[in-house]
C-alpha cells in the first residue's frame, strides 16, 4: 500500500501565527495549482481522505473537480493539532516559560490545554492502522504538517514521543505531497 500525504496550500493567515485547529481558508489559486499537480501524480485508483478543516477541503474538492473518481471523505483524525488557548496567537508572542514546559514534556503536555503530541499521534495511528487493513488500496490523506509528521513516525514504528527532538522537523511544504510505503 502506498500512502500520499498531501499538505493543504498556503493558509490565509498572517505568517508566524499559531493556527492548528483554526478553520482558516487557503489561497485559492495556489490550491488549484496544487490540485492540478496532484491530479497528474496520483494513480488511477486511490481512496482520498481529508481533514474537515476548510484549507484541506478546498484542495480535496479541487482535486475531485479535476478527477471525479477521487471523491474525498472527511476524517477528523486528519485535523491538525489543537493548540487551545494559543490558537490565533503569534508564536513569538507566547511566553518562553509556556514553550519551555511544552518542550520539557513534549509528548504528554497539552500545549494550550487541549491536545498533546502523543494524543495527535494516537489518533493518526488509528487511521494508519485502519488503512493498513486494506493493503491493496492506495490512499491519499489531504491534511496538515503535524499529521504528516505523525505519519512519518508511524512509518518508522514510533507510537509515542517523549522529547521534542523526536518529532520530525520535515513535512511536505504547502500544497506538496510525500509518499510513504505502508508495508
Amino acid at each position: 500500500m502506498k500512502l500520499w500525504i498531501v499538505r493543504h496550500a498556503t493558509p490565509l493567515i498572517e505568517s508566524g501565527v499559531c493556527y492548528g485547529a483554526l478553520d482558516v481558508a487557503a489561497d485559492a489559486p495556489l490550491t488549484l495549482q496544487s490540485a492540478r499537480a496532484l491530479a497528474q501524480t496520483l494513480p488511477v485508483q486511490c481512496k482520498v481522505w481529508a481533514s474537515p478543516l476548510q484549507r484541506c477541503m478546498q484542495l480535496a474538492n479541487a482535486l475531485s473537480d479535476l478527477r471525479p473518481e477521487l471523491e474525498p471523505q472527511t476524517d477528523a483524525r486528519l485535523r491538525e493539532m489543537d493548540f487551545g488557548s494559543w490558537e490565533g496567537v503569534a508564536w513569538d508572542a507566547m511566553p518562553l516559560a509556556a514553550m519551555q514546559v511544552w518542550t520539557d514534556d513534549f509528548g504528554a503536555h497539552r500545549f494550550g490545554g487541549v491536545e498533546s503530541a502523543n494524543e495527535v499521534l494516537a489518533r493518526v495511528a488509528e487511521l494508519w492502522d485502519a488503512a493498513r487493513q486494506h493493503p491493496e488500496e492506495n490512499q491519499v490523506w489531504i491534511t496538515h504538517a503535524g499529521v504528516a509528521r505523525a505519519a512519518l513516525l508511524l512509518s518508522q514504528g514510533v507510537r509515542a514521543v517523549e522529547r521534542a527532538s523526536q518529532w520530525p522537523k520535515d513535512a511536505p511544504g504547502y500544497g506538496e505531497c510525500s509518499m510513504i510505503s505502508c508495508d
